[in-house]
């Protein structure tokens, strides 16, 4: 089983890519309350901020068993990932690292309208094959 459920990477006023990472579709009531709980925790996220001068945030929330990881990048985008279990830290840095790098990729593409949602399918198989390395 795996042990994350969602990541998310959030714009300035929207989310610009989501993975469901649990293996059921987003329309599933999982699916909803994962997208309610990451949602939530952008709050958590904005007061670490504040707290933190690492672009890692470490754990900034948690709901029952499941908990929420991020990371900022210099410009402010949000990374957040749902996870079951508050564990190697180590692990989930080095795939936000890894995204931030193909974040990078993507924005510096002249076709990119920066802040607006992810569709290029190879940012989404990129992303799903860290998850695969990192997080299964």
């Amino acid at each position: 089983r795996r042990r994350a459920d969602m990541f998310v990477i959030v714009g300035r006023s929207e989310p610009l890519y989501e993975l469901e990472l649990s293996g059921g579709s987003g329309a599933s009531a999982s699916g909803n309350l994962d997208q309610f709980i990451i949602h939530s925790a952008l709050d958590m996220v904005d007061t670490a901020l504040l707290q933190h001068t690492s672009l890692f945030l470490r754990t900034v929330d948690s709901f029952g068993e499941k908990f929420v990881s991020a990371y900022v990048t210099p410009s402010h985008v949000k990374f957040m990932l749902l996870h079951e279990r508050n564990k190697n830290e180590d692990t989930i840095k080095a795939f936000f690292q890894e995204v931030q790098e193909l974040f990078v990729k993507i924005t510096l593409n002249p076709f990119y309208t920066y802040d607006t949602a992810i569709t290029s399918k190879g940012f989404d198989d990129r992303v799903r094959a860290l998850a695969n390395r990192y997080l299964a």
